[in-house]
């Protein structure tokens, strides 16, 4: 099993990276991160590469945050430099997304719009009938991509609503009739 804690992190030159106790400011060419971890974890920067321990290796709770925190800090780093995306697909007759500042209005089937507003430092475009959700926060893109599949999730029979590109949709029969003189 690999111990993902244990890696290092290596620090693009175009990144910087300050660390003051338990709080770490990532900033790059797209923007600034910054985060608290727990007060179990502790980083060391030696030579623009990262490592991740922990004060007691022995405490489980210590071992659970030693793999979640070196993540964390990866992806902000990987945030700063590339950024996140998801992208959502909208099927069904009728159905369709628009964008208007910072509102994205849903209309998928209900007797009214579905508004959901785009928080600060997230990017929502819409293209016929692919929305995509951009930032550099890879848990808020998430977040804002979950929140826009839950106004109407996909259903099994005729694979309407709102899912994920990559998403499969298990598809389910529907009534089957009987044959006659069974």
């Amino acid at each position: 099993m690999p111990r993902i804690g244990k890696q290092p992190i290596s620090i693009p030159h175009d990144v910087e990276v300050k660390i003051n106790e338990q709080n770490v400011i990532v900033k790059g060419a797209k923007g600034q991160l910054q985060r608290e971890f727990h007060r179990r974890i502790i980083f060391e920067n030696k030579d623009q590469v990262i490592n991740v321990t922990v004060r007691k290796p022995e405490e489980k709770r210590s071992r659970e945050l030693w793999g979640t925190s070196r993540m964390l800090l990866f992806n902000m780093i990987t945030g700063v430099t590339q950024g996140f995306s998801k992208q959502l697909e909208i099927n069904g007759v009728g159905y369709k997304a628009a964008i208007a500042g910072k509102k994205l209005t849903l209309l998928v089937g209900y007797s009214h719009p579905v508004d959901i507003e785009v928080p600060d430092g997230l990017e929502v475009t819409v293209q016929k009938n692919i929305i995509t959700v951009s930032g550099i926060d890879k848990q808020a893109v998430g977040q804002l991509a979950a929140q826009i599949r839950q106004v109407r999730k996909p259903e099994p029979y005729k694979g309407k609503g709102i899912k994920y590109i990559d998403e499969v949709i298990r598809r389910k029969a529907g009534k089957v009739v009987k044959a006659a003189g069974a």
